[in-house]
């Protein structure tokens, strides 16, 4: 379990994703400063992985869809849930990636841990990403 930072979202439509995005990077540039994550590009990872996650839950959950980030000293988790308790994420396997639906597998591969599980009768998909420890400088630099 994650302790510090915790952010939710109600989301009823993709097209609230860019606003929901740019709040979320704001808040961990601002949380950043004072606990730095090892670099911007784990952030970029895990917004993307955020995004397709919170996505997958508008395109093929129940309404309502609740999105929630913890922050922590080991990582981020991203937890999105969704109405449609009975229908389990199904990752897309031989489609051509044309057709999309390879977002559970971009998750997979951004994540240190993803998972999915139902509680009171709500699907909840969730990916951990483990911060990584600071880059030390050496003697030389």
């Amino acid at each position: 379990m994650i302790t510090g930072n915790i952010w939710t979202w109600r989301l009823e439509s993709t097209d609230q994703l860019p606003a929901v995005r740019a709040e979320l990077r704001g808040l961990l540039s601002l949380v950043s400063r004072l606990e730095p994550v090892s670099d911007i590009e784990f952030e970029e990872k895990f917004l993307l992985a955020f995004d397709e996650l919170a996505s997958n839950a508008l395109r093929h959950g129940g309404r309502p869809v609740r999105a929630r980030v913890s922050f922590g000293s080991e990582g981020l988790l991203v937890e999105v849930s969704d109405s449609a308790a009975t229908s389990p994420p199904t990752p897309a396997v031989g489609r051509d990636p044309s057709q999309g639906g390879l977002g559970l597998g971009l998750v997979a591969a951004l994540a240190s841990a993803h998972g999915w599980v139902t509680q009171a009768e709500r699907k909840l998909v969730w990916a951990f990403c483990r911060r990584m420890a600071p880059r030390r400088r050496g003697a030389f630099g």
